[in-house]
């Protein structure tokens, strides 16, 4: 009985009398994390390795589980529709999480109301790439190329309302240039036209550009982040080449479904703070292009894709730019 009373005292002290009992002693089952897009991409590589890193953290598995297509928003909505139990989350991007209700009609979820921020794992800079063939060496020197040869340069992106897609738009808004939009479907066609010399320019994710400037095969201008990447300590930012204030990341974000009691969502974000915080995860993420952001709570994770929607709707109303 004494035991008793001081187990309801402390779950008191705790806050957790108003939980169900699941709640209380969680987890106790298998956690599911979705992932939005196909296997075998940045997302989904991540996304295992964090599941893998998380088990003896909490002391259950995790597995990871695919949901693609709609450009992100079949496993958004599955995610959004869930039990708000903290057995279900997911790794999401900037798409689902900030951008897509703007570039979809009736959007079955909303990016910011649908979910529980957990954590927000990082963000990917874009780097503004060139094929050699073009005679530029700097985003200054591009600049002035596109403005001389009016109608002559294009830029690849991996579809219309792609991140690709929108940081060309952006560039295209504050430089005064008029580089043609090509959309391609995935990175992989946008860049082998790059390479052939079919379009002259391309903005896409630090860890895809990187094995074609190692080789050589591509020139990069410029990273899209407000801060130099350091993947590619080298190479400077747009705001440093005189395009102030520019930034174009995908951000990365851990979130369980609107409604997901606080203590688990408090549970959930030391778990995955402690395993990015491992030096051989940091150094795995950073080898991937990653960039830590600045903190790593559930309120800085809402702001920041507040901001990011605020920002992103902006370039889309001006553009006029729709998904696929």
């Amino acid at each position: 009985m004494a035991f008793s009373r001081r187990k309801a005292m402390l779950a008191c002290a705790l806050g957790l009398t108003t939980l169900p009992v699941w709640a209380q002693d969680y987890p106790n089952r298998t956690i599911t994390m979705v992932i939005p897009y196909s296997a075998g991409g940045p997302t989904d590589a991540m996304a295992r390795m964090l599941a893998t890193a998380i088990r003896p953290v909490l002391g259950q598995t995790m597995i990871v589980e695919n949901k693609a297509g709609g450009g992100s928003n079949i496993g958004a909505e599955y995610v959004a529709r869930a039990q708000p139990d903290g057995y279900t989350l997911m790794l999401g991007t900037s798409a689902p999480l900030a951008i897509n209700q703007y570039l979809y009609a009736n959007l079955k979820y909303d990016p910011l109301k649908s979910f529980a921020p957990v954590i927000q794992v990082g963000y990917l800079p874009n780097v503004l790439l060139v094929n050699p063939s073009v005679p530029v060496k700097n985003a200054r020197e591009l600049i002035a190329y596109t403005k001389a040869n009016p109608g002559k340069v294009s830029f690849a992106s991996s579809g219309s309302g792609a991140s690709s897609h929108l940081a060309g738009v952006m560039f295209n808004l504050q430089t005064g240039t008029d580089i043609l939009h090509v959309p391609y479907k995935g990175t992989g066609p946008a860049l082998n036209d790059l390479l052939g010399g079919q379009v002259q320019v391309a903005f896409t994710d630090v860890l895809s550009a990187l094995p074609f400037l190692e080789a050589g095969k591509l020139r990069a201008l410029a990273v899209t982040s407000a801060k130099r990447s350091r993947a590619l300590p080298d190479v400077p930012t747009l705001d440093e080449q005189g395009v102030k204030g520019f930034d174009a990341s995908v951000f990365f974000g851990v979130v369980a479904p609107a409604g997901t009691p606080k203590p688990v969502i408090a549970k959930l974000n030391a778990a995955f703070l402690k395993v990015l915080e491992d030096p051989e995860i940091k150094a795995r993420l950073q080898k991937q292009g990653l960039e830590a952001p600045a903190q790593h709570t559930p309120e800085a994770l809402a702001a920041y894709a507040q901001a990011e929607a605020n920002k992103w709707r902006a370039v889309i109303k001006a553009s006029g730019a729709k998904a696929d």
